[in-house]
């Protein structure tokens, strides 16, 4: 990590903090790791231990970081708005966590599949793909992590920037949803394939797509 020159009116302990929260934003550090300890922080940015310890402080404060005395300091939200969303619906109803899971991925396959692209087509097969692998690996974590980045793909096709950044900072807050309904153990009654949902898009098949969104967001095993 490169800090480069500080502009004036920065302080360094910005410029640390924006770096930090690149790491984050770009997956290099995924929500649920340890980012680097704090002399190897030090060493990598070349700058002192209290401007680090400043910036990771501001960042535990703004929601993205969880500093645990004696475990070091863990991603919890890939922005700031992901980390108030993820505190405010922590409790919420599973129910209304489906209903706007629901609306939000609806809206946002109908939209891709009059906007997508061959690039989008390849992605989305390489997400469906993933999460095939995923399921049949029978790791249930990695499962819940593969379903995510296939869902966030469907709604970054739709070409709605609002869109997909609101997704996006829902994003713990859905996979937190999916996590309970999962368990820790991935049992065939619980898979439901998403081959349609891409085939949907494929088509340019907006109503179809919409559905098939509709019908995977209440698909629950608490709910039935």
């Amino acid at each position: 990590m490169n800090l480069g020159p500080v502009p004036r009116g920065t302080t360094l302990a910005d410029r640390v903090i924006g770096s930090l929260r690149a790491q984050i934003a770009s997956g290099a550090w995924p929500v649920g790791s340890r980012i680097p300890t704090e002399p190897e922080l030090v060493e990598q940015l070349g700058v002192a231990r209290n401007t680090v310890r400043e910036a990771v402080r501001a960042l535990a404060h703004n929601g993205l970081l969880d500093i645990r005395q004696g475990s070091g300091t863990f991603v919890v939200a890939t922005s700031e708005l992901a980390g108030v969303m993820r505190g405010r619906f922590a409790d919420a109803d599973p129910l209304h966590v489906a209903e706007l899971r629901s609306s939000l991925e609806a809206t946002a396959a109908g939209l891709a599949a009059d906007r997508r692209t061959d690039a989008d087509l390849r992605q989305l097969d390489a997400a469906l793909d993933r999460r095939e692998r995923a399921w049949e690996s029978g790791d249930a974590e990695s499962f819940v992590d593969a379903d995510a980045a296939l869902h966030l793909t469907v709604v970054a096709a739709s070409h709605n920037d609002v869109l997909t950044a609101l997704y996006a900072d829902l994003g713990e807050v859905l996979r937190d949803f999916l996590r309970a309904d999962v368990g820790t153990e991935l049992r065939p009654e619980g898979h439901l394939d998403h081959a349609a949902l891409v085939e949907a898009i494929r088509a340019a098949d907006p109503v179809r797509a919409a559905a098939e969104a509709r019908a995977h967001a209440f698909h629950c095993r608490f709910r039935t």
